[in-house]
């Protein structure tokens, strides 16, 4: 019953694959001490067996069990080496019979000893006391794992809100650039109004900015109680085995609800006003007055580039008047287009040298995977993009249903909903053919057009001028008649676009 190396009653017994037994701590503290006298052989301190390498301990139950009987309490231990007390916890025993609490009952949910549960806790489900903690442990640890996941998104949501905050400021700060570029190129009477403008696009930031800051808060207030959770969790760890037992219980994942991370300035609505007034004049005095100047100019003086003042708008511009536009020579800037099958999504099959799409009523075909291709969105990109110069082409949709514009290179191809279309995100402008109401949109925002579509039974023709340096998409209708024209500083290469409808075609007019 007696440890041969401490001489002592056995603390939590071990035997070895040689048959000899002794206490756990004694054992390990044993061959610690002839690894530090750099001592390579293991041995058994009795019978010197030789093992390869230190053999797993396991735990002798039945020995355990029996000492724990015969012994109400154990002396002070002491080092092999040194013959000095050796400090340990301090056991946790029975109130009734002074034992080791090495049992927990399952039903009367607490640590007995083996004595109690013997006597009183007889055909009750029993563990040990190590058995049930390294369970709580797993249980704590899964909640740790939770907590931490949502730590994780806190911190994501944080980050995100943050670089949606600069992005809005930024925005804002262009908005305001543009409304001052505007007034700056009007007379001084105008001054009063850019200076109510002004204010109130700053009290618009403040506003967005605020809201944004509360609810940045309220994500740092999770993470902190997050975090005060966690350590909660590390303090039980260290606890013994009963009160971690009782104590672990109390420990709940919290659950929070959502925190957009997004921001959004919504001042277009009431800006609508005034970017009418200045998208006007601004087309007044930069285009007209610009081809009026250049008829007396003559060839003094040979445009270039970079005599092109690009309109700063960076929202979109309300529809100008309509008026024919023959006389603007948009034959000279037509260019040949061409769908690149990579990117048609598996509803549209491609036909007459990649210029026609069709939207199949059958349902989707079998394609290839492609990260180019559109998975869930009914959207075909052209091969050919710009990022300079003056480009006009046609189209003919055989009834309106489609969405028709240019995007960004890296507008969302695999995700589900409206996101991934063309307009529906700041990536792209389109223009939107309906029998009852034309609309245009970008970064998801509808702006409604003035006119109506003159169908016929055949087909439906679109005529869009791009002029990349001027910052302007312009669509006409039949007759060239012009529909609506954006306004934008663009910065990556631009593709045309289309969104078809079910049974819709769209085909590119050659040169």
């Amino acid at each position: 019953m007696e440890c041969t190396i401490c001489f002592e009653p056995f603390k939590f017994p071990v035997t070895l694959h040689c048959g000899h037994t002794f206490c756990k701590e004694c054992i390990s503290k044993f061959w610690d001490g002839k690894e530090k006298e750099e001592v390579t052989v293991i041995q058994c301190p009795v019978c010197n067996y030789v093992y390869d390498k230190i053999p797993q301990l396991n735990r002798n139950v039945s020995l355990a069990e029996l000492t724990e009987m015969v012994a109400a309490g154990s002396p002070v231990k002491r080092d092999v080496s040194t013959g000095g007390p050796v400090h340990t916890e301090p056991e946790e025993l029975c109130g009734r019979h002074q034992k080791p609490l090495v049992i927990y009952c399952k039903k009367d949910r607490m640590c007995v000893c083996y004595e109690c549960s013997v006597k009183e806790c007889k055909g009750h489900d029993q563990i040990l006391v190590v058995e049930e903690r390294k369970h709580r442990e797993e249980g704590l640890m899964r909640k740790s794992a939770e907590i931490k996941k949502q730590q994780e998104v806190a911190e994501r949501c944080c980050l995100e809100l943050k670089e949606n905050m600069a992005k809005s400021k930024v925005s804002l700060q262009q908005t305001s650039q543009w409304v001052n570029t505007k007034f700056t190129q009007l007379m001084k009477v105008l001054a009063e109004k850019q200076e109510v403008t002004e204010r109130f696009l700053e009290q618009q930031q403040e506003v967005t900015v605020l809201h944004a800051e509360e609810r940045l808060a309220v994500l740092e207030e999770r993470h902190k109680q997050l975090t005060a959770l966690q350590e909660e969790i590390s303090s039980l760890l260290s606890l013994p085995h009963c009160q971690l037992i009782q104590e672990s219980r109390l420990i709940e994942v919290p659950q929070f609800s959502e925190v957009p991370a997004d921001v959004t300035a919504c001042v277009q609505e009431k800006l609508n006003p005034v970017t009418e007034v200045l998208s006007r004049i601004s087309k007044l005095v930069c285009e007209d007055l610009e081809r009026a100047v250049h008829v007396f100019e003559g060839q003094e003086k040979e445009g270039s580039p970079q005599d092109k003042r690009p309109i700063l708008a960076v929202v979109p511009s309300p529809a100008t008047s309509s008026y024919p536009a023959e006389k603007e020579g948009l034959s000279t800037y037509r260019c040949s287009l061409t769908f690149d099958p990579r990117t048609a999504n598996a509803h549209l099959l491609l036909s007459q040298s990649n210029r026609r799409a069709e939207h199949l009523t059958s349902g989707p075909r079998q394609v290839n995977d492609d990260e180019l291709r559109f998975d869930y969105t009914w959207q075909v990109l052209c091969f050919q993009s710009f990022t300079r110069g003056q480009h006009y082409w046609e189209l003919e949709v055989s009834k309106p249903w489609a969405y028709v514009g240019v995007t960004y290179p890296n507008i969302p191809r695999k995700e589900k909903g409206k996101r991934s279309m063309v307009g529906m995100n700041e990536l792209s402008w389109s223009l939107q053919l309906d029998e009852r109401q034309l609309s245009a949109w970008h970064a998801g925002r509808k702006e409604s057009v003035a006119g109506r579509l003159q169908l016929n039974t055949q087909r439906l023709r679109i005529g869009m001028l791009l002029d990349y340096e001027a910052g302007t998409l312009t669509y006409y209708g039949e007759g060239q008649v012009r529909l609506h024209a954006f306004h934008c500083v663009f910065s990556q290469p631009l593709f045309p676009a289309c969104w078809i409808g079910e049974g819709v075609t769209v085909t590119l007019c050659g040169l």
